[in-house]
């Protein structure tokens, strides 16, 4: 709390957390935006890398079995399949199929071939090391073999993991090779029916090479798993990362195309590709921690921190020099409207320069010399407001009008009129009480003219023979706020200047309407004599000057019509008040302009 205190009262500060926030953000941006980017693209980079290493093997692995497989057309060999169908041989016949044998090789190159075996179902067999061989087992014990019974089209294809001792045929045996073996039936020309077993055995070598030589990061590694996700390779380095290959099931269905993903564990998080081997249906799968996949990403990003924070120091280095000029005339712009606030008004700044502080400094002299006419200004409008409200004051309780209505009471019950008098006095009671209003300068439009009513009551009463009125405002219009005795000098004024004076009975009519949706105006017609032009153009001038203490015509009746104009402009605006509309000998209207603010 204490720094934010001190942020929010230093201008030095605020620039200060300002230059470090307009600068930080775009970097901090550019930053996340280039991180991002260049870890997608290192990502894809490392994923394309790495699942081309692995298409390369899986290709290497279809090859291999593609071309080693071509000697299973051995099988089809009229020497071969007579050897095995027939009981006895001659040393002719097994020397032309190992002379067939060595034809392959020296045709294929088949450098990883380590031997070719066949043997019939009663066991008798030859191959390539141990020439014309009788078995002393039953191949039909061999599981290899009682599958590609069942399904002679096959071709099975066995993992060192995965080779019994029933595979060895001739009896052969590699201590210290891993073999992969290649089985397949041979079946007899015509019936198709089988008739024995090609057994080529194959150096798994190969594997080793590539998996020893071919890394993924630096301890990322590629290895073979079976259909069942059984491993066949396995390289020395990922051994002891077997559980997470044999975990994870790489059987399913998404998984027969090549592609990637990241293995969480309990661990670190790993990076794996995978890829199909088309012919044999193993699977290529290379594991590398994901931090060794992105080790040059979270490099940029350190190099990214460094180069904000650096900044950050930059620009602080540049604030003190550039702060140190721009907030000097400030805070002495700053001192000066302390003392203008305390109250001393003659506290003027000098600027010096062009630019805009010294452009704040002469608006602040403009400023306070405003605001010294506007206080003389206020003081003066106060001090007309007091007077126009003690001419109020004084209007409310008017002994003149007091006395003529108190006299016309008198005179009622003289005459015996009760009625009249109880009705006189119940509007002369109610006048008072809504002339007083509690002491409020404010009430609602239907009070003033429930106050201009009991007023043409008293009147009536008096000049009953001269005198008929008419109140006709909308009822929306009397939840507006009005200034009290407002209505009340008009309508007095309309009596004693037109009415009175005039010949016959006279009509008062008051009225209002909304103008817009920002004024109300009520209106005080008379039938009465009228004003002459010459008049009315002098009262509508002396209306139209500004507020003033003198007295005037408009005075005469009452408290005046200057001083209900004055109060309304005073407390309103120059633009509200009233207006005077006249025909000579006919007729007189004073129209009350006020807001139309019903939270006044």
């Amino acid at each position: 709390m204490r720094m934010i205190r001190l942020i929010s009262s230093s201008l030095r500060a605020k620039l200060l957390v300002l230059f470090i926030i307009l600068t930080t953000i775009p970097l901090i941006a550019v930053g996340l935006v280039a991180y991002q980017k260049s870890y997608e693209s290192i990502s894809r980079h490392s994923k394309a890398t790495t699942m081309l290493q692995a298409d390369t093997l899986g290709r290497n692995i279809d090859n291999l079995f593609t071309d080693t497989e071509r000697l299973l057309e051995l099988s089809k060999n009229p020497q071969v399949i007579h050897f095995l169908f027939s009981q006895s041989e001659t040393y002719q016949e097994a020397k032309e199929i190992l002379q067939t044998f060595a034809l392959y090789r020296d045709t294929y190159k088949y450098g990883d071939v380590m031997n070719i075996s066949f043997i019939n179902l009663y066991g008798k067999g030859i191959s390539e090391r141990k020439g014309v061989f009788q078995s002393n087992i039953n191949p039909l014990r061999n599981p290899h073999f009682q599958i590609l019974t069942q399904y002679p089209d096959s071709v099975l294809r066995v993992p060192p993991a995965m080779t019994s001792g029933f595979d060895r045929v001739d009896g052969f045996t590699y201590p210290d090779q891993g073999v992969i073996s290649i089985i397949a039936a041979v079946k007899q020309r015509i019936t198709h029916e089988v008739i024995g077993f090609i057994i080529i055995d194959l150096d798994d070598s190969f594997f080793k090479e590539f998996g020893e030589n071919v890394n993924i990061g630096k301890t990322g590694f590629f290895c073979i798993l079976d259909q069942e996700n059984n491993p066949i390779y396995v390289p020395t380095a990922g051994r002891q990362d077997l559980d997470i290959l044999t975990s994870t099931n790489f059987s399913a269905p998404e998984w027969s195309t090549q592609g990637s993903f990241v293995l969480n564990t309990k661990g670190q998080p790993w990076f794996v590709v995978y890829t199909p081997s088309l012919t044999t249906g193993w699977k290529v799968v290379g594991l590398a921690p994901l931090q060794e996949i992105v080790s040059e990403a979270n490099r940029i990003r350190q190099l990214i921190i460094v180069s904000v924070v650096l900044s950050i120091v930059f620009v602080i280095i540049i604030h003190f020099f550039l702060t140190r000029k721009l907030t000097q005339p400030i805070q002495l712009l700053q001192h000066k409207m302390r003392l203008t606030a305390s109250g001393y008004l003659e506290a003027k700044v000098k600027p010096s320069g062009n630019d805009e502080i010294a452009d704040l400094g002469q608006s602040f002299n403009i400023m306070v010399e405003k605001i010294k006419g506007l206080l003389e200004q206020s003081i003066k409008e106060q001090q007309l407001l007091q007077k126009a409200e003690l001419r109020t004051l004084q209007a409310q309780i008017n002994p003149h009008f007091l006395y003529n209505t108190l006299d016309s009471i008198v005179w009622l019950a003289e005459a015996g009129k009760n009625d009249s008098v109880i009705h006189l006095v119940k509007a002369l009671s109610q006048f008072f009480r809504l002339s007083l209003n509690k002491g409020r300068d404010w009430v609602m439009i239907r009070t003033e003219l429930a106050h201009a009513q009991s007023y043409l009551i008293i009147q009536q009463m008096r000049y009953r023979d001269i005198l008929e009125y008419q109140i006709q405002v909308e009822p929306e219009l009397e939840e507006y706020p009005i200034l009290n005795m407002t209505l009340q000098p008009l309508i007095e004024n309309a009596i004693y200047h037109g009415i009175k004076n005039k010949r016959g009975k006279g009509l008062i009519t008051v009225s209002g309407y909304a103008e817009g949706h920002s004024s109300v105006v009520l209106t005080v017609t008379d039938n009465g004599i009228g004003i002459s032009p010459e008049r009315l153009a002098l009262l509508r001038s002396q209306l139209n000057q500004p507020a003033q203490a003198e007295e005037s015509d408009l005075t005469e009746g009452g408290f005046g019509l200057l001083n209900v104009h004055q109060r309304l402009r005073l407390y309103f605006g120059e633009e509200y008040g009233l207006q005077l509309d006249s025909s000579d000998g006919e007729w007189t209207t004073i129209s009350v302009r006020i807001p139309k603010n019903k939270g006044a």
